[in-house]
């Protein structure tokens, strides 16, 4: 009889269990496909499209030059005497600067070649008086005018050879270089001193191969000099060179600031060239446009959805990228979370930032202030 008591006992347990398991399945289940059913939203951060101006712009950097400048020297030699200026000076044109010594024998012969020139110019007055009575042959008197040129020809050279022996300003200037000192002895052709035309000075700058082709003159230039830090001047090209350097591949060009400023020959210059500008276009940060195989796109977030755009774009900026066609002013561009969204998926705005980017009073934009810790985006 006990036999038959414990059979059944076991029975019904393993009855009992299988009810319980089965009964069971279903809930686990259904407990899972609610789970995939409604999977968590993403978290994205977004910003307003807006219009402002926008450029394009290629950094360079340049030096204060003179592209008047005279490096003075003479065929003469001898002693360098009566050094009359220093650097700094201004001095105008025709001023001495300095003589070069041993120059007695060139004023001696203009002297003697003066008196002799006298000397041939009454004697061509008088076979001319006696050519006119018919005394004699006209043939006299072309003798005596060509030798009368003869020793005017020679009185000019030796002008010309005395005035060698003085340096003087060949236009209004500023004396920038002495190369010699008062006694030391010059030879022919060496450069004794320097000068440069101050409303000569521009600054200069090379542009890589790239831009060589783009660089126009007249391109509008933003200028700061190191001398000046605190002030950025505009100014503009003012002339291309027509060749690219053979050895550093660049392309030399001359600007010239639109207002009036104290230059000085070897001042550094931060230029920035302005290749491309537009006053009034559509930009979004950088970070929100994603590439596709069809190009470029950018997601927009619409009544809690995500919605993919297919834009063109334009200026690039360092922070900003103009939209040209795609997008409209105002709409909320996502900026942050967008390289995985997929066309309408739910998002949800990134807690403890504000919707969008605000706007300083110079038209940048400044990051929004957070407002909850960085646990709260978690929750």
């Amino acid at each position: 009889m006990k036999p038959i008591l414990l059979t059944a006992l076991i029975l019904a347990m393993l009855g009992a269990g299988t009810i319980f398991i089965i009964s069971g399945l279903p809930f686990a289940k259904n407990e899972t496909s609610q789970e995939k059913k409604s999977p968590k939203a993403p978290v994205v951060e977004v910003t307003t499209a807006k219009k402002t101006s926008v450029s394009r712009r290629l950094e360079l950097s340049g030096t204060v030059e003179a592209y008047q400048v005279a490096r003075l020297a003479s065929p003469a030699e001898g002693p360098v005497r009566n050094i009359r200026v220093r650097e700094g000076d201004k001095v105008s044109a025709g001023t001495k600067l300095m003589d070069i010594g041993r120059k007695q024998g060139a004023e001696a012969l203009v002297t003697s070649l003066l008196e002799e020139l006298e000397k041939e110019k009454k004697n061509l007055n008088r076979i001319q008086r006696l050519v006119n009575k018919d005394a004699i042959a006209e043939e006299e008197l072309d003798q005596a005018r060509t030798a009368y040129e003869q020793v005017r020809a020679q009185l000019v050279q030796a002008r010309e050879s005395a005035e060698d022996y003085t340096i003087t300003a060949p236009w209004d200037g500023v004396v920038s270089r002495l190369e010699v000192k008062e006694g030391e002895f010059a030879v022919p052709r060496a450069v004794l001193m320097e000068m440069y035309d101050p409303d000569s000075l521009v600054i200069r700058a090379a542009a890589p191969e790239r831009y060589a082709a783009e660089i126009k003159a007249d391109m509008r230039v933003d200028i700061r000099l190191d001398a000046y830090p605190k002030e950025t001047v505009q100014g503009r090209i003012t002339r291309i060179y027509p060749y690219l350097d053979s050895g550093m591949r660049t392309r030399t060009m001359e600007i010239v600031p639109n207002e009036s400023l104290a230059l000085l020959p070897g001042m550094f210059a931060r230029l920035q060239v302005v290749l491309e500008e537009q006053d009034v276009a559509v930009v979004v940060p950088k970070e929100a446009i994603v590439s596709t195989p069809e190009g470029k796109a950018v997601f927009v977030v619409q009544e809690g959805k995500a919605e993919k755009r297919e834009v063109q774009t334009g200026i690039e900026e360092e922070k900003h990228t103009q939209i040209v066609s795609g997008l409209n002013t105002g709409e909320k561009v996502v900026v942050s979370g967008n390289q995985k969204l997929k066309p309408g998926v739910a998002v949800r705005l990134e807690q403890g930032k504000k919707p969008a980017k605000k706007e300083s009073g110079d038209g940048t934009e400044q990051p929004a202030k957070q407002k909850g810790k960085a646990g709260d985006e978690q929750q």
